[in-house]
C-alpha cells in the first residue's frame, strides 16, 4: 500500500462527511432511513465475528472458535452478563481444541 492510495482514500472519506452535511444540512432523515443507520453497527461487528470465527487468511476454517461463539451467542441470548458470555464462550473454545487435538 502507497501513501498515495491512503491519502487518497483519507480524502474521500473526508469528502464524504462533508457531502453529506453539505447535502443533508440541519433537515431530518427519514424514518425508515433512521432505522437502518442504527442497525448499521451491529450489522458490521456481526461481520467481522462470523469473518474471524471461520476463516484463517483467505481460508474457510471450521474449528473450535465456531463452536465457542456459538456457545456464546446462546449465553448472551439467555441474557447473561458479559463477562460470563466471554467466559463461557472462551472456555468451550478451550475445552474442544483440547478435545480435538
Amino acid at each position: 500500500m502507497t501513501w498515495t492510495l491512503v491519502l487518497t482514500l483519507a480524502a474521500g472519506a473526508y469528502a464524504f462527511k462533508v457531502f453529506g452535511l453539505v447535502v443533508i444540512g440541519d433537515r431530518p432523515l427519514p424514518a425508515a432511513l433512521e432505522r437502518c443507520l442504527a442497525l448499521i453497527p451491529a450489522a458490521v461487528i456481526a461481520a467481522i465475528v462470523a469473518k474471524d470465527t471461520l476463516s484463517i487468511g483467505q481460508h474457510l476454517q471450521i474449528d473450535a472458535r465456531l463452536a465457542g461463539v456459538t456457545v456464546a451467542i446462546v449465553a448472551a441470548w439467555r441474557k447473561m452478563p458479559v463477562i460470563v458470555v466471554i467466559v463461557v464462550g472462551a472456555a468451550t473454545t478451550g475445552i474442544v481444541r483440547q478435545l480435538a487435538g
